[in-house]
């Protein structure tokens, strides 16, 4: 792979429009994201045990969008000033997080639909207690997450001292490494999440139209459906645009299409399908607030004195409660 970053046109305009795109989205994002993100915590705890539905993976979800979030306000230093004063490690380290988000976030996207389906159509075997396998899932979906996403900072080489994040040089590997690597990447991280996603939609429609079963209540099923296809509209408009130029990217920058209209185009649209997928981190409170009513009443101007007893209650439990404490990250 040559790590080029060569373009037909000249490279400090083409800088400057990148620097510009990132330093508007990412500020844009940065406050919302913050307060919903911790917000969604925050409710999250408090009423975590009220309800088995998917809750734990809401928490982790809102987890990897505030790791995002935490990141941004050295981004859009770099991007404001062009230049990175904070080391190399801080670079890679936030280069790494970026992408340790998005996977993440696509991962817990894909159990809280599966969970909320599952619910629906197996309510016997899936209304009961499944806080253990969902805590499992969170730790094997991190740790997969984690490890798969190091390719990324690896693949860069930190010979500049000011560049950072996409303008790192890429360390040159052979045409077929990078074609393995982003096919894999594809596959994994956005078609069999996909499909899955979509999947689900599908059957949980579908069990609006059955009549039969032990689970009768339709608003119910009207429920989880809003959330079902709240997970596949959030994961279609913000990482399907990605994941189509995230292979193009790779043919522009290792200069195998010579085209300098193809060139030019893909380096102006990867950092905007690139900026779709942090809007996630703003989306995904906005989702908790429409589809979860538990979420929504928690937030309510009458229920919110009674959230914030309760919390402090929480807060200062010893005892019994302490023993009940794994339980809060369900």
């Amino acid at each position: 792979m040559n790590g080029s970053n060569h373009s037909c046109e000249h490279e400090h305009e083409l800088r400057m429009y990148q620097h510009l795109i990132y330093a508007v989205v990412y500020t844009a994002i940065l406050v919302p994201g913050l307060i919903g993100n911790v917000l969604a915590l925050w409710v999250f705890h408090v009423y975590v045990k009220e309800t088995k539905k998917a809750v734990i993976f809401m928490m982790n979800l809102a987890m990897a969008d505030l790791l995002q979030v935490l990141s941004l306000p050295l981004r859009i230093y770099y991007y404001l000033n062009h230049s990175w004063p904070f080391g190399h490690f801080l670079c890679m380290f936030c280069f790494y997080l970026k992408y340790v988000n998005m996977y993440a976030s696509i991962y817990f996207l894909a159990c809280i639909s599966a969970r909320r389906c599952m619910l629906i159509i197996y309510p016997l075997h899936y209304g009961l207690s499944k806080r253990h396998l969902d805590r499992r899932l969170c730790a094997a979906g991190w740790l997969v997450v984690c490890l798969t996403c190091l390719p990324f900072p690896l693949l860069r080489s930190g010979t500049s001292v000011e560049a950072c994040f996409s303008e790192l040089p890429m360390t040159p590997v052979s045409a077929s490494t990078g074609v393995t690597l982003i096919t894999l990447a594809e596959l994994f991280g956005f078609v069999a999440p996909l499909t899955l996603v979509l999947t689900c939609s599908w059957r949980t429609a579908a069990s609006l139209r059955q009549k039969t079963g032990v689970l009768q209540d339709s608003g119910e099923k009207r429920k989880a459906l809003k959330m079902v296809l709240s997970c596949a509209g959030v994961f279609l408009f913000c990482f399907a645009p990605y994941h189509i130029t995230f292979p193009l990217d790779f043919l522009a920058k290792s200069n195998t299409v010579a085209s300098c209209a193809f060139h030019n185009f893909i380096l102006r649209c990867h950092p905007v399908t690139l900026c779709l997928a942090s809007l996630n981190s703003c989306l995904d409170p906005i989702m908790y607030y429409f589809t979860t009513d538990e979420f929504k009443r928690r937030l309510s101007r009458q229920e919110l004195p009674e959230s914030l007893q309760l919390h402090r209650r929480f807060s200062c439990t010893t005892g019994e409660d302490k023993a009940a404490q794994p339980e809060l990250m369900e």
